[in-house]
């Protein structure tokens, strides 16, 4: 008999969220989209018709196409803090004994694109993942979700709160995106502009493994 599928503990928390999979993130992701075009769409609808309407409203015009530039930015800089990278908080003994960890949980490749970036990447059946310190990305099809999850303990060094994350990613993908909070979903490049240099390469190498 085929061994019962293992389901975070975690899940059991948050009851009332339908079980993830791909078509819920998919339809997830088209309603982050029509979120998106309902900020944006009223703002530049309205600075047109004050446009056509006086050039004295030229000015009010362009406060609303700024607005309908900062709002969906602030929720792509939302999604891109997931993985910011947290201030250190251990000594740099127990930081190389977590790395070490890390690195005998995932493959070279993933180490060096630790090393460069501080995300690990990692191939799951809904997309690619880049696991950070409190939260991680899914790179699926041409859309990225962002989301928030980190481990309850603020003491332990970075390389360990990602192995958490990694292991819990790996023993159920689908309750780790059931449990961890949505921060944001859109084209990756929204979220690629509000990183850091370094972070762009992972989200770049996780990108093309959906092309």
């Amino acid at each position: 008999m085929a061994a019962e599928p293992t389901v975070l503990p975690e899940v059991a928390t948050v009851y009332w969220r339908p079980r993830a999979d791909g078509d819920r993130l998919d339809r997830r992701g088209r309603l982050w989209m029509f979120a998106t075009a309902a900020h944006i769409v009223p703002f530049v609808l309205t600075a047109a018709l004050l446009s056509a309407l006086s050039w004295a409203a030229i000015p009010v015009a362009l406060l609303c196409l700024a607005h309908a530039y900062v709002i969906p930015a602030l929720y792509a800089q939302r999604g891109a803090n997931v993985v910011k990278p947290k201030p250190k908080r251990t000594n740099a003994a127990a930081e190389r004994t977590a790395l070490g960890l890390l690195g005998d949980l995932v493959g070279h490749d993933a180490r060096e694109l630790h090393a460069q970036t501080g995300l690990v990447i990692e191939r799951g059946k809904l997309g690619t993942w880049l696991v950070g310190e409190a939260g991680a990305l899914l790179v699926r099809g041409r859309k990225v979700w962002c989301f928030c999850v980190r481990v309850n303990d603020p003491d332990l060094p970075g390389a360990d709160r990602i192995a958490h994350l990694l292991l819990a990613l790996r023993t159920d993908e689908q309750g780790f995106a059931t449990v961890a909070n949505l921060a944001f979903a859109g084209a990756p490049f929204r979220v690629r502009a509000r990183m850091g240099a370094p972070m762009r390469l992972a989200l770049d190498r996780a990108a093309k493994t959906q092309r």
